[in-house]
């Protein structure tokens, strides 16, 4: 019960990600990518901050980190380029399908033990992801947003992968986020900024940076050993549907029916796969 509680306040942490950075980018005009590189400095900082309160050090590790730092950059910019052209919705459901498909093609390669229940939640969980995202009507897919919000998804699905293999959740975290932080700003300011930097969306940058991803993240690193690839990747299939349900909230979204069915499906298949062995 407790790691079910753990997981499911990790997963609120990475929906209100998604809330924030819908505030900020579409709300207060902000660059998505200048959005992406405040919420890895702010995180470094407070990240970096609290290890050294607790004065653990701060080491760079080896090839594990620059594994985990790339990962992190690509899912960082992936995300970020891929929704300049893809619908929020079909771009929600590209990401968490990849990763699906990264964490449980991680676990067969680590031998994982994957039981016939969490096979069936995870075809669950998805089907009411798809019940709930995919457009109606004719859909065109810009091949490059595609290709971007697909490498994001594999950049998702190893940061998290490498992190069952971390022993310090929170110096892990900070690691990372230290060094991604200088060389997502390097990226930025060669590309050049298209939005503002409102004091507000810097702001919700920064709450995203603290909490919901430097925390949210070290979070998930120190529940992963004991979640394993497959439970955690289909874990966070209920993501768009948290997010979702706080736009409801907080952005005035209306509810619909097929929001409540869905959500339903996605919740019983993740709780499904959650079961222990």
């Amino acid at each position: 019960m407790k790691l079910l509680l753990l997981t499911a306040l990790t997963m609120a942490a990475f929906a209100a990600n998604s809330v924030l950075n819908r505030a900020g980018v579409a709300g207060q005009g902000m660059d998505p990518l200048a959005f992406g590189v405040i919420r890895l400095a702010s995180g470094a900082a407070a990240l970096g901050a609290i290890v050294l309160w607790q004065k653990r050090g701060l080491t760079v590790g080896g090839a594990g980190r620059g594994i985990a730092v790339v990962a992190l950059l690509a899912y960082i910019f992936g995300f970020s380029e891929a929704y300049r052209g893809l619908d929020a919705g079909l771009g929600a459901l590209l990401l968490f399908g990849v990763v699906q498909v990264t964490m449980f093609g991680g676990a067969l390669i680590a031998r994982e033990e994957v039981p016939a229940t969490r096979w069936i939640g995870a075809t669950a969980a998805l089907a009411g992801l798809i019940w709930l995202l995919w457009p109606s009507g004719a859909v065109t897919v810009p091949i490059g947003a595609a290709l971007a919000m697909a490498g994001a998804g594999v950049g998702w699905g190893i940061y998290s992968l490498q992190g069952r293999r971390e022993t310090d959740a929170t110096q892990a975290t900070a690691m990372n986020f230290i060094l991604a932080a200088p060389l997502a700003l390097a990226v930025w300011l060669a590309l050049g900024s298209e939005g503002q930097l409102r004091p507000a969306g810097v702001a919700l940058a920064v709450v995203s940076g603290v909490l919901t991803s430097g925390l949210g993240y070290a979070l998930w690193y120190a529940i992963l050993p004991r979640l394993g690839a497959a439970r955690a990747g289909v874990a966070q299939l209920s993501v768009p549907v948290i997010a979702m349900a706080g736009g409801m909230v907080f952005l005035a979204e209306p509810v619909t029916l097929r929001f409540v069915g869905a959500a339903v499906l996605v919740i019983a298949g993740v709780l499904i796969s959650m079961r222990r062995v």
